[in-house]
């Protein structure tokens, strides 16, 4: 079973929000948002719930029982009938600020896959191997050389292990041929083992037959007519995205993938994806029941693309709904436990009476929407006497060489200097400021290590000698907490982080002022 399925967390969240962009209140629709019908930028109409069927009772109670399981959203939206009924976001994440998606790109990978498939750039029983003569090992086992397209669309490529995006993004030379090195011990086709390494194989065969990335490829073809813009895509070795993560993008973009999917590919009049590739690619494909061509499969004919750390779009095709979100979940099965429970039973028929008051409770909801902790206002005679000091690391598993701290009002300007370089993060004391940074984040991040992150940083002192830094990558799911103590010329260093695929916590960092 895949990792996006099994991890789970119970940070807390706090309120969303009904029909609104980034935390804005200036229309008179109850004051929280868009009117109904029109839209905050990206296209999608906007009506109010009960013009769908659908009680705002009802998704108020899914919205608590998500925050008394202590899941931590970073935004939501609900679409039905073409139509946004409910959204929100959870400050610092906004409508128009994209978000990591994860291994919810397997979905929109496959996607680009379906189009060259529909351009007749390749056969889905094409052999994986005819696509890589010269990157192929000295000795193609049987198996290897039975392995099809097919069987990478349903990860049954005769692995027996899951080898994760996070491996990957470690190794500089051609993926391909990585890909080419694992052991296929099994008869393709005989079992499902999740792997992104079989969805960078399936963006690897459309550059090659198409000489673009998957991304450049599907930009006419699919992210302009759905008027997805901005979105970013890593790149690996050779030039390929890795299909299997990687994608950053809206969550309207995220809606806009599971809405393709429940109109059966067809998009305002155009018809983007074949109907028989959608009705292929949602449901079961695999003996074990629960996957598609990467999308898994729900009940009651429910489907949905899933990300690590609970990045989703599920689509209830049998009452044209949609629900995407994205989130800081380590592990989906809580949270889709309580979307079962509240959808599809949400969805009633036709239209309900207007509720004025559980609407107004729902929007009014707005105002504490927040995942960043309350900082303690104030300083502390530390910050005089550490400002400005260089203080030097020992040796560490890091490779941090030194730190430093520079207060100035209610700004800290923090410093660290490693392998890759200097690296500053903008402070905040006692609230919060805004910035980029090359902050080096690897181990805590799932092996993501951008060179330049959105983060918003905050910073308190909760001792005399003790100063606490939260960053917020709010692109991402990752929110990083410091912990500098300080005494005399020494200082330690902890930091750890909300989720992550592997340690949560680095081990601690001593240093001496010099």
């Amino acid at each position: 079973m895949a990792a996006e399925r099994r991890r789970i967390s119970r940070r807390g969240f706090t309120g969303w929000a009904l029909g609104t962009t980034a935390g804005l209140m200036a229309s008179p629709w109850i004051g929280a948002g868009p009117l109904p019908g029109r839209s905050p930028g990206d296209g999608l109409p906007r009506n109010r719930p009960e013009a769908h069927g659908v009680d705002p009772r009802a998704i108020l109670a899914f919205l608590d029982e998500t925050r008394a399981a202590g899941l931590e959203l970073h935004s939501f939206m609900l679409a039905r009938g073409g139509d946004v009924i409910a959204e929100g976001w959870w400050s610092p994440y906004r409508a128009d600020r994209a978000h990591m998606m994860h291994s919810l790109t397997k979905s929109v990978a496959v996607s680009g896959v379906a189009l060259a498939l529909q351009e007749n750039l390749f056969g889905i029983d094409d052999k994986v191997v005819s696509f890589f003569p010269d990157e192929l090992p000295p000795v193609v086992s049987e198996n290897l050389a039975a392995m099809t397209v097919r069987d990478l669309l349903t990860m049954r490529a005769g692995h027996d292990a899951e080898i994760s995006g996070s491996v990957w993004r470690q190794v500089r030379t051609s993926w391909v041929t990585e890909f080419f090195k694992v052991p296929v011990p099994l008869k393709p086709g005989s079992r499902f083992v999740y792997s992104s390494a079989v969805s960078f194989m399936l963006s690897a065969i459309v550059t090659k037959v198409t000489g673009q990335k998957l991304r450049d490829y599907m930009e006419p073809r699919f992210f302009a007519p759905l008027g997805i813009a901005g979105l970013s895509w890593d790149v690996g070795p050779g030039g390929i995205n890795p299909g299997g993560n990687g994608l950053t993008w809206k969550t309207a973009d995220a809606l806009k993938l599971g809405m393709l999917y429940a109109q059966r590919g067809r998009w305002q009049g155009s018809q983007v994806l074949a109907p028989e590739w959608v009705d292929a690619a949602t449901r079961p494909q695999v003996e074990e029941g629960e996957y598609g061509y990467q999308w898994w499969i729900g009940p009651n004919r429910a489907y949905y693309a899933l990300g690590l750390f609970t990045q989703m779009s599920i689509v209830f095709p049998d009452h044209d709904a949609v629900l995407a979100v994205t989130a800081a979940i380590d592990g989906s099965e809580q949270f889709t436990s309580i979307v079962w429970k509240h959808f599809p039973a949400a969805f009633g028929a036709g239209s309900a009476p207007h509720h004025g008051k559980s609407f107004a409770a729902l929007a009014s909801r707005v105002k504490t929407l927040s995942v960043q902790p309350q900082l303690a206002t104030g300083s502390s005679p530390a910050a005089r006497r550490v400002s400005g000091r260089v203080y030097r690391a020992t040796t560490n598993a890091d490779g941090i060489e030194d730190f430093t701290f520079t207060f100035s009002g209610d700004r800290c300007h923090f410093t660290m200097r490693d392998g890759r370089g200097t690296h500053a993060v903008e402070v905040g004391v006692g609230r919060w400021v805004e910035g980029r940074t090359s902050m080096t984040g690897n181990k805590l991040h799932h092996q993501y290590q951008p060179d330049s992150m959105l983060v918003v940083a905050g910073g308190q002192w909760v001792a005399p000698d003790t100063f606490e830094m939260t960053w917020q990558f709010a692109e991402t799911a990752f929110r990083d907490t410091i912990t500098c103590r300080f005494s005399g010329d020494h200082m330690s260093f902890d930091r750890g982080v909300n989720v992550n695929s592997a340690a949560r916590s680095l081990p601690t960092v001593h240093a001496t002022a010099s």
